[in-house]
């Protein structure tokens, strides 16, 4: 079989798995090629697509790739489809980020580092299919430990754990904090008021 056919059988799989396929997995359909074959030409498929200005490219996402179409059609997508997108709140997201960059990690883990229950956001979590059950830590009471799943890699668009960006990473990409505006200032002669131990707190937003 010649490479041209190869590479169309490759793209045919990679389009019609309903989740990422694995390198191994293509190369145990497709005759006559090894691993290394299949990532040549997936890499030659992702030219193709450039170079012919396709809507659609090649993700390696989750341990496999997957045909993905490109950012700029997604309010096209959105238009569509009418569904709605995936909201995490930031207790979501914070609990979320303790499990990737700590897993496996118990319930109890996760709490000391947040500082509050995470019961409910776990649950979430788990529904979404973010945060899988991955055991039983062998301490006395033998607590659940939580680990991120596959469709957490798809999700956030990763290869592999070890893509996530590290803790200074992410700390260069948050926005600096912008300062509070001056008030008006006080009328002439009035006392000045005095200043609270503690900001006033504010209801966490919803990310997305």
């Amino acid at each position: 079989m010649d490479r041209d056919s190869q590479k169309r059988i490759v793209e045919a799989l990679v389009l019609g798995a309903p989740e990422p396929v694995t390198a191994q997995k293509l190369a145990e359909v497709v005759p006559g090629v090894e691993v290394d074959d299949v990532k040549a030409l997936v890499a030659e498929l992702g030219r193709e697509y450039e170079d012919q200005g396709r809507a659609f490219e090649i993700w390696e996402v989750a341990g496999g790739y997957q045909l993905r179409t490109r950012p700029e059609y997604a309010s096209y997508l959105r238009l569509l489809h009418r569904e709605r997108p995936l909201r995490l709140s930031r207790a979501a997201l914070e609990t979320l980020a303790v499990v990737a960059y700590r897993q496996p990690v118990t319930r109890a883990e996760v709490e000391a580092v947040r500082g509050v229950e995470v019961d409910a956001v776990i649950r979430s979590l788990l529904e979404r299919q973010l945060v899988r059950v991955a055991g039983h830590r062998e301490v006395p009471g033998r607590p659940m430990l939580y680990a991120t799943t596959r469709r957490f890699l798809e999700v956030f668009g990763l290869g592999q754990l070890d893509d996530l960006p590290t803790l200074r990473e992410m700390e260069e990409l948050l926005p600096p904090p912008v300062p509070d505006a001056p008030g008006p200032p006080p009328p002439l002669g009035a006392a000045p008021e005095a200043a609270d131990d503690e900001p006033d707190a504010e209801a966490a937003p919803e990310l997305h």
